[in-house]
């Protein structure tokens, strides 16, 4: 199960990432793309046939991100899980992961920050991060010259955690 997880993830969150970065249209450096898009091209071409993309957003990298942990989710059917029991799993995966996505990003651009903000991947990943630490920016006022909107981002996800936790804890 470890395995089945761990590969899930990693697809689920190139997927997610591919989803984002042309919701957000972020060019990516080409590393980051040529990875990103070798890894789910396999799966995002085929659904583009049956899912094209509507109102600029990629549907098919979304819709496949959910199929990868909905099918790593499956393996729950053997434990004699029913099938609603199953899907909402599934959903409560897919969302963890993608606040666990925005996590990473955020303590990603907080490493940046303190160790080499000229990095070549310091742009990219800030740019990602912009649509989440605009607006809190705007509430968020400076302490000493230091942007605390960051950390209130981190926060505000952990609190979305543990609300999506209750949530599904009671279905």
């Amino acid at each position: 199960m470890l395995i089945v997880d761990a590969i899930a993830t990693l697809l689920g969150g190139a997927l997610l990432l591919r989803f984002w970065m042309q919701a957000i249209r972020v060019r990516p450096p080409s590393s980051v793309a040529q990875f990103t898009f070798q890894l789910s091209d396999w799966l995002v071409r085929p659904l583009r046939r049956v899912v094209p993309g509507v109102g600029g957003y990629d549907w098919a990298s979304l819709i496949g991100a959910f199929l990868i942990v909905l099918l790593a989710t499956s393996v729950l059917f053997v434990a004699g899980w029913t099938v609603h029991a199953v899907l909402m799993q599934a959903l409560q995966r897919f969302l963890q992961w993608i606040l666990y996505g925005f996590m990473a990003l955020l303590v990603v651009e907080a490493i940046f920050s303190w160790v080499n903000p000229h990095a070549p991947l310091a742009p990219f990943v800030r740019a990602l991060n912009e649509p989440l630490l605009s607006p809190l920016r705007r509430v968020v006022p400076l302490v000493g010259n230091l942007d605390l909107s960051l950390l209130v981002a981190l926060i505000l996800l952990q609190i979305a955690q543990l609300v999506l936790g209750m949530l599904f804890s009671g279905l």
